[in-house]
C-alpha cells in the first residue's frame, strides 16, 4: 500500500517538520504559539499567514487536527500516517548478509 502522496509533500518541507517537532514537544498549540515558537527556538520569520498554509498542508496530509475551544484554535500532531511509510519500509529487517 502506497503512502499517501500529500504525507511525502508534507514532511518534504523543513518548516513543516520543525512544526511538527514543536508539536511534538507542546501539543495543542495556537497558531500564535507556535509561531513564536518558530521565531524564538528555530530564528523562522515566516508570517502567520504563512504558518498558517503550513499547518493546512500539514492537515490534509492527516498529521496535524484541530480543535476550536472558543475563539482559539488549537492544533494537535497525529503520527498514525507515518505508519504507511514504515510499512513501505521496515526499519528492523535483517540486514543481507554479504
Amino acid at each position: 500500500m502506497d503512502a499517501d502522496p500529500d504525507l511525502f509533500k508534507a514532511i518534504g518541507d523543513a518548516t513543516r517538520r520543525t512544526i511538527l517537532d514543536e508539536l511534538t514537544d507542546k501539543d495543542g498549540q495556537t497558531l500564535f504559539e507556535i509561531c513564536g515558537r518558530l521565531t524564538m527556538k528555530h530564528g523562522l520569520t515566516s508570517s502567520r499567514q504563512a504558518i498558517s498554509q503550513h499547518l493546512a498542508v500539514l492537515e490534509q496530509a492527516g498529521l496535524v487536527h484541530t480543535r476550536r475551544q472558543g475563539r482559539y484554535k488549537f492544533h494537535h500532531i497525529d503520527t498514525g500516517p507515518l505508519r504507511s511509510i514504515v510499512e513501505r519500509w521496515p526499519i528492523d529487517r535483517e540486514e543481507p548478509n554479504p
